[in-house]
């Protein structure tokens, strides 16, 4: 049986790992030629690097927060309170992760853009040249959107977890005079810890490395680690330095997804 287990082991190599081993290898390859560590210090040297890990790291961390936050309250909604369409709304979060990250900043960016919705009616009924909607093109405009768009990522394992909480044990926080704040701060938060965990990992990660939310809001001076990898190939053709980036990203995010599944199997999900 371990012989059958060969041929699609090699192409998984073959697809993965070897355009990996390719991108790490060019990482010490400067380009006047040979092997050494000068393309890590002069990326790591640099303040464009220095700013983009700073941002990369405060925009994550600030978009799995609000995710967390925003998640929870949601889920909790939609599976504890009763209303007509909950069903459908549920459905409807399967279907919202399906969707490019652009597409949700690109409607963002019909509503609250310099010529969007939002700053058209203020213009129309203040007669202003200009409406105050600016912010999409600001850090702030970044986060809004990845936590819109990454919000649905948390919701989905905590409504999967609310699915097979044992109802008796709210009826019976009720009946013994528990507040609504308490059942959820005593009952239902401990239950929902191991998918808090794991939808907050994930968005985390994916945090990390997105590129198209970045991209499409067109944000002044917010560059992120992906990004950098993007300017450093694509804009200067330093693919040495673009390769550095790379690596770092991958090791973080490799790094995170192993505190992940240690702290996952502590917890017991």
């Amino acid at each position: 049986m371990s012989l059958w287990a060969v041929p699609p082991v090699a192409a998984l190599a073959l697809a993965f790992l070897y355009p990996l081993a390719l991108v790490v290898q060019q990482s010490f390859t400067p380009d006047e030629g040979g092997t050494s560590l000068a393309p890590y210090t002069e990326v790591f040297a640099s303040e464009s690097f220095r700013s983009a890990l700073t941002t990369t790291v405060w925009l994550a961390l600030g978009s799995t927060t609000g995710c967390l936050v925003l998640g929870f309250v949601l889920a909790l909604v939609i599976a504890f309170v009763p209303f007509p369409g909950a069903r459908a709304v549920a459905r409807f979060i399967d279907v919202f992760l399906s969707f490019p990250s652009f597409l949700i900043t690109l409607a963002l960016l019909f509503v609250y853009g310099t010529v969007g919705m939002a700053n058209g009616v203020w213009t129309g009924v203040t007669g202003a040249s200009d409406g105050p909607f600016h912010f999409l093109t600001t850090p702030w405009g970044v986060l809004l959107a990845e936590i819109t768009y990454f919000t649905p990522f948390v919701m989905r394992p905590l409504l999967a977890a609310f699915s097979q909480l044992d109802t008796a044990q709210l009826e019976v926080a009720s009946s013994l005079g528990a507040r609504p704040a308490r059942i959820v701060r005593r009952v239902i938060l401990p239950e929902a810890l191991p998918a808090l965990a794991a939808g907050g990992s994930l968005v985390l990660v994916m945090c990390l490395n997105e590129f198209g939310i970045v991209l499409f809001t067109g944000a002044k001076g917010v560059t992120t680690l992906p990004m950098l990898v993007y300017s450093k190939a694509i804009l200067e053709s330093d693919y040495p330095a673009a390769c550095v980036v790379a690596v770092v990203n991958i090791v973080i995010s490799v790094g995170l997804y192993g505190l992940y599944r240690v702290v996952s199997r502590r917890a017991g999900a």
